[in-house]
């Protein structure tokens, strides 16, 4: 396991989110974990993530502390907070839940999307081709999250997304491992395109099919990073 201290230069200005300034100071952090610019394991010191932010102990605690309840980072009494290993019991579970939720959503999303709605959706793609092409697995992550955001969105069931978002933050976590495998994110892109050809066709058995396939590629790719990148794991 690793114990490597973060690097403070990676945190995004506050500025650029909305909200209190604690609700501020969690969303930057927690972009930082989620997109593994602080890895599991690594020390998050108060003092350092202060002085970088520009902001007091005070919403940093509260940031922490909202991150600890979600279990994204650890708060070891009289020792260190670190952001919270992986977890595969946690991965699976989450994975778990989401497909439940996701391919309920998409069903609905193939029977009753409107034309502006396949129109964002296509936008989206889009967007994931350009950043495929340039390589950007952080920019790459944040559209794929966006794309299934949309497909739960869409279902005009507004809390579904809270649901989803809190059920698999650690599948969230865990797919950035595999973005910059060689070919993942175009692969990716390709079974979001089956999504969206069968939402289009307004086909619900396909796009379910579809969705399925693409949500299934993660447990066999993420398992036998256990053994590879130990470091990254809990360990029982």
């Amino acid at each position: 396991m690793t114990t490597t201290k973060i690097d403070v230069t990676l945190l995004k200005d506050i500025s650029t989110f909305e909200g209190s300034l604690a609700q501020r100071v969690y969303l930057s952090l927690k972009e930082a974990i989620l997109v593994l610019h602080f890895q599991p394991g690594v020390i998050l010191r108060k003092g350092v993530i202060c002085e970088r932010l520009g902001v007091s102990r005070s919403p940093v605690s509260e940031a922490i502390a909202r991150l600890s309840s979600e279990g994204l980072v650890d708060v070891i009494p009289q020792s260190a907070t670190r952001v919270a290993y992986f977890s595969m019991a946690e991965i699976r579970e989450g994975a778990f839940l989401r497909e439940a939720l996701e391919l309920a959503s998409v069903a609905k999303v193939a029977q009753d999307h409107t034309q502006d709605q396949l129109t964002q959706i296509n936008r989206n793609l889009h967007l994931q081709a350009l950043l495929v092409e340039d390589q950007d697995f952080s920019g790459f992550y944040k559209a794929d999250e966006e794309f299934h955001a949309m497909l739960m969105q869409f279902t005009g069931y507004p809390r579904l997304i809270t649901l989803a978002r809190m059920v698999s933050l650690q599948v969230s976590r865990a797919r950035m491992l595999l973005l910059p495998t060689p070919g993942r994110a175009a692969e990716t892109l390709q079974e979001h395109r089956a999504v969206v050809d069968a939402i289009r066709n307004r086909d619900q058995v396909a796009a379910q099919k579809a969705l399925h396939h693409h949500l299934g590629q993660l447990l066999p790719r993420i398992a036998p990073l256990e053994q590879d990148r130990p470091e990254l794991f809990l360990t029982n």
